[in-house]
């Protein structure tokens, strides 16, 4: 009696394993292409990384103040774009926040440039920030030594610990002058350092004499909601209490300044365009991999199509393949990026790579390989499979 023919088709599981099992096998068959491919990968996402982790740090540089400060509403001079001094604000404004219902506190804070004298009769810049005691509400933060309480002794301040070389081989109990006034250093901090001269500390009335600022006059005002306050309800009874000021809350504070940095500098461009061509660097190179290998193999996918081969199996084939190419480069990759982050990692700059950028690269990189996928699979439309008996 003769076997029935089969007329049925594999189900749909069973197609998947076993296209996908012919394609890691053409894939792993041929391991210089293979590396050559995951090398446009793990490539893509190095550069892709490094250059969105440079950008988070160079932006952290810019809302580093803004984004360490306890506070929930940011009262600074019209038109500020960045954390940076401009126009004063005055005590009468400090006051009326301070009146302001819902307002827990409100505390001014000092924002100047000042020159510190090195031992041998140089100089070096700083950022001194004149913070009022006894709550110091704008910092230090990030302290290695000392305690921020000790800004209340008189002459006291805080500096940067990767400038300590800089300023003459400073330590805690050094005695510098800043701007003809001599102080001692009684605390530092690690990774304050902003595009402008890294921050030092000292309290308000001690900063105001060393940048002869005149009394009553500040560069920003903190203000802390009392507890149960939305402060964005704050911040407009406080916009109506101060019209001629600007005021924010933090988190619309950290968005103007990303605004800022996207629209009006370079910084933005400059670092979308790089990570582009990374991406693009990635899909030209994962894409001629493989329609490269597609051409290498025209007669095992002519020889699939003749035994029964639909273009849809060969799509699941290639789908697997792109699947693990985009899986292992991302980890190699990723891998790689932590590793120079960990070996770069300094206070001067430090590249910032969140789990989510992690994360939506992985995604990108499967969009990546399998967009090559497809454009493989248009070579496959046109194979005949009666080439194998040629």
């Amino acid at each position: 009696m003769s076997a029935a023919p089969i007329t049925t088709r594999p189900g749909f599981v069973r197609r998947w394993r076993t296209m996908g099992a012919v394609g890691l096998s053409m894939m792993f068959h041929d391991r210089l292409k293979l590396t050559g491919t995951l090398f446009g990968v793990v490539f893509a996402v190095v550069l892709g990384n490094f250059q969105v982790g440079t950008f988070l740090a160079l932006l952290f540089k810019n809302r580093m103040f803004v984004e360490s400060t306890a506070v929930d509403i940011w009262v600074a001079p019209p038109g500020t774009k960045q954390f940076a001094a401009s126009t004063p604000l005055s005590d009468a404004q400090l006051n009326r926040a301070r009146a302001t219902p819902g307002v827990a506190w409100a505390e001014p804070l000092l924002l100047t440039q000042a020159q510190l004298k090195l031992p041998d009769g140089g100089g070096q810049g700083i950022s001194l920030v004149g913070t009022a005691a006894p709550r110091f509400a704008g910092g230090p933060w990030n302290v290695v030594a000392g305690e921020v309480s000790a800004l209340a002794m008189p002459n006291a301040m805080f500096f940067e610990d990767a400038e300590r070389e800089r300023f003459g081989g400073l330590n805690l109990g050094s005695v510098r002058e800043v701007n003809g006034r001599k102080v001692q250093a009684v605390g530092f901090t690690w990774g304050l350092l902003p595009f402008a001269p890294a921050y030092a500390f000292a309290e308000l009335e001690l900063a105001r004499e060393i940048s002869r600022a005149p009394a009553g006059e500040h560069s920003f005002v903190m203000v802390k909601a009392a507890p149960g306050v939305d402060p964005a309800e704050l911040k407009r009874r406080l916009q109506a209490e101060l019209p001629s000021a600007k005021v924010m809350t933090r988190d619309e504070y950290l968005e103007t300044i990303l605004l800022y940095i996207l629209t009006e500098t370079q910084i933005g461009f400059s670092f979308g365009t790089s990570t582009f061509m990374g991406l693009l660097v990635g899909l030209i190179t994962v894409a001629l991999s493989m329609f490269s290998s597609v051409v290498d193999n025209l007669r095992q996918f002519g020889t699939l199509k003749a035994i029964g081969a639909r273009m849809g199996d060969l799509a699941r084939l290639l789908f697997v393949q792109a699947l693990v190419y985009g899986a292992l480069g991302s980890l190699i990759g990723l891998g790689a990026v932590s590793g120079m982050v960990q070996g770069m990692r300094n206070a001067q700059l430090t590249p910032v790579v969140p789990v989510e950028a992690a994360a939506i690269t992985f995604v990108v990189m499967l969009g990546v390989c399998l967009t090559a996928s497809v454009l493989a699979l248009s070579r496959l439309r046109r194979l005949e499979p009666a080439m194998v008996f040629r």
